[in-house]
């Protein structure tokens, strides 16, 4: 029942964009398919005393509990913007595919610049302050990523994919040490899956949202814009409206709806690194659920134990 219901959200959410949600028959399908099998799923797991699929003493943990939202969310915010910004910089910006795989390089390298740089502080500092540190960047980085724009250079994407991927790398190691501090060990390695699970499907959820986002961002924006284009306007007129761009003949109409459509595109971009903005603001506040870590003593020597005594 949860392969059934993981596989008919997934084939709903990626097709979903494709056929026009609800008003297609095979999305209800799956969207009935996935509601039943994790509704057979919770009852089973609910109800049955031996030989549950999943341990309810991962529902016990606060720790586990928000730290899984707070990895569903990451991952939503990480594979999110890995789906945006390449179609972003090579259908409106020109971008050949290998200068795009470049200017996203940075992401990668920040990421694992953090890793490096946090390892050392996680038996120093409160895991909490890190993970508080790294929302907070990567909070940064989507409202720099919102301030885009046709004419920005490369040096804009690559501040902001550095600043991402070090705030998500500072997220990453804390938030795993965090969520399974407090599980018994028996239960640890399904812990462990079913936060890589959670990941994948929050990055699945957050592509489906985007891109249906932009889409009708993209049409709404571009209903907007073209209200200014009549020929009783005075500015689309020459020689306010350069060519190729023209009301009066066919190449000049498509011409300039071709423009619009793209200044439409960048707006619904822009739009959709907003929402990712909030999203990694509207998750700091499960950092309050989190409890820190004991951190365990070395054991005594026994000098240690009998200066103690003296």
């Amino acid at each position: 029942m949860s392969g059934l219901g993981i596989g008919a959200l997934q084939l709903m959410l990626d097709r979903g964009e494709l056929k026009d949600w609800f008003y297609s028959s095979e999305i209800w399908v799956e969207a009935t398919l996935s509601g039943l099998g994790f509704y057979l799923f919770t009852v089973h797991t609910v109800t049955t005393d031996e030989r549950s699929f999943l341990n309810r003493d991962l529902l016990k943990s606060a720790n586990f509990l928000a730290g899984t939202m707070l990895v569903f969310c990451s991952g939503l915010i990480m594979t999110g913007t890995n789906a945006l910004l390449p179609t972003m910089l090579q259908n409106l910006m020109s971008y050949p595919a290998l200068t795009t795989g470049l200017v996203a390089m940075p992401r990668g390298i920040g990421s694992m610049a953090a890793m490096f740089l946090v390892a050392p502080l996680i038996t120093r500092v409160d895991n909490r302050l890190i993970i508080l540190f790294g929302l907070l960047m990567t909070s940064a980085a989507m409202w720099q990523m919102s301030q885009f724009s046709l004419q920005m250079s490369m040096a804009s994407v690559v501040i902001s994919g550095l600043m991402q991927g070090f705030g998500l790398g500072c997220t990453q190691v804390p938030l795993n040490i965090i969520a399974l501090s407090t599980l018994p060990r028996h239960i640890m390695t399904q812990g462990t899956a079913i936060r890589s699970l959670m990941r994948n499907l929050g990055g699945s959820v957050g592509i489906s949202i985007l891109v249906a986002t932009l889409a009708q961002n993209t049409q709404v924006v571009h209903s907007r814009l073209v209200e200014g284009l009549r020929p009783d306007n005075p500015l689309a007129q020459a020689p306010y409206l350069a060519p190729p761009f023209s009301l009066s003949t066919p190449s000049g109409i498509a011409a300039l709806n071709a423009e619009v459509t793209r200044q439409a595109a960048m707006v619904a971009y822009v739009d959709d690194f907003k929402l990712l903005m909030l999203i990694a603001l509207g998750s700091i506040p499960l950092l309050l659920l989190l409890r820190e870590a004991r951190r365990r003593l070395p054991p005594a020597t026994p000098i240690a134990t009998a200066a103690a005594d003296d």
